[in-house]
């Protein structure tokens, strides 16, 4: 089971949560295949990854949760309002 670090929280096991999906912007308007594509085409890449989830079962926020696909490792959250970290050079 992974612990999710809530934003506003903390640490939380991921029952309380529920995964949305990839955290990249939904078109304003597209067709039905760019809308298929969207939403059950997944890519998998190795490495960081940013998801959206959205914390059901406590403060009913949404979170970006930046996850390494290797490992599970939850590698920073933050609500989706704030801007991303600066990679570790």
């Amino acid at each position: 089971m992974l612990r999710i670090p809530c934003p506003h929280c903390g640490p939380r096991d991921e029952v309380e949560f529920r995964h949305a999906g990839s955290g990249v912007p939904l078109p304003a308007q597209a067709t039905d295949e760019e809308w298929a594509r969207v939403l059950y085409v997944r890519d998998t890449p190795l490495g960081p990854l940013t998801e959206q989830w959205v914390h059901v079962h406590g403060c009913r926020q949404w979170i970006h949760v930046v996850r390494d696909t290797r490992t599970h490792a939850i590698l920073e959250t933050r609500p989706v309002s704030a801007p991303p970290s600066e990679p570790a050079s």
